[in-house]
């Protein structure tokens, strides 16, 4: 075992690749379609009645919408919502076409625009892919939380450099798109942890994000995962993705010590992913 301290947030990692031996260290896959599932959706396409009346519609010229951005129903803070990435029935992000990556990336920027002029000048953008990691409707969808300050997290990050220093690791390097580059946590909590950034383009954040979880899913299976995105300060301080494979669950260790217990070297990770 190696005990890593993680040079963005401060957080301690125990790399322990003899974890993955231990009796049920299996990880849960996201469950097929059913037929239930494919007839309900509320966000595909013609059933635009069971979700609440957009805030946006992308193009919003035709009818035939590829991206609708809705209030969330059940929000868990103020103002809550959520982006819908494309009218079919699309289970991952890893399915998503260029189109709808261009038009997610506007539909971030304008409701961005909007959350700034209603006074919530920080969205913290997530994703959940899978039960396991807290999606509750399969169909691929994001959510922006408007926020009046930045979060807890985003605060407390240490050095601002120390991202730059990661992201320029080249044994931990993924893939690279327009000067953005996806890397494996140095010190991530569970397997495959990722950053993307290098940039302010988030086209080519969305892009790797979109790549690097078809990579995931080639080395894994249909891994559940959370992403969610930091807004940089400036150049100096950048804005990046966290990307969470959750493949192990956390335990009291992790949650009561604050210690968390990586199963896979980091650089292992990489070559895997580099790989397919």
């Amino acid at each position: 075992m190696t005990l890593r301290r993680d040079p963005v947030s401060g957080r301690l990692v125990a790399i322990a690749p003899g974890r993955a031996k231990r009796p049920g260290a299996g990880h849960a896959l996201i469950e097929p379609p059913t037929q239930e599932e494919l007839d309900q959706c509320p966000f595909c396409r013609g059933r635009e009645d069971r979700t609440p009346p957009e805030t946006l519609r992308l193009p919003e010229v035709t009818e035939d919408w590829v991206v609708r951005v809705v209030p969330n129903l059940y929000p868990a803070v103020e103002r809550q919502e959520v982006v819908i990435h494309s009218p079919e029935h699309k289970r991952s992000f890893a399915e998503l076409s260029d189109e709808e990556i261009e038009l997610i990336e506007g539909a971030w920027h304008s409701r961005w625009s909007a959350g700034i002029e209603a006074g919530f000048p920080y969205l913290f953008w997530l994703v959940n892919e899978g039960r396991a990691a807290g999606s509750s409707l399969p169909h691929s969808h994001s959510q922006i939380v408007f926020l009046r300050e930045p979060p807890p997290a985003a605060r407390s990050r240490r050095d601002p450099s120390a991202v730059w220093q990661v992201l320029d690791r080249d044994d931990l390097l993924i893939a690279e798109d327009n000067l953005t580059q996806a890397v494996v946590h140095p010190a991530g909590r569970l397997p495959y942890e990722l950053l993307i950034g290098g940039t302010d383009y988030l086209g080519a954040h969305l892009r790797l994000l979109r790549l690097c979880i078809q990579k995931l899913r080639a080395a894994e299976g249909p891994v559940p995962w959370n992403a969610w995105q930091y807004l940089g300060s400036s150049d100096e301080d950048p804005g990046y993705i966290e990307v969470l494979p959750r493949l192990t669950e956390l335990a009291g260790f992790e949650l009561g010590a604050g210690i968390y217990v990586n199963s896979l070297d980091p650089i292992e990770a990489a070559a895997l992913l580099r790989a397919h």
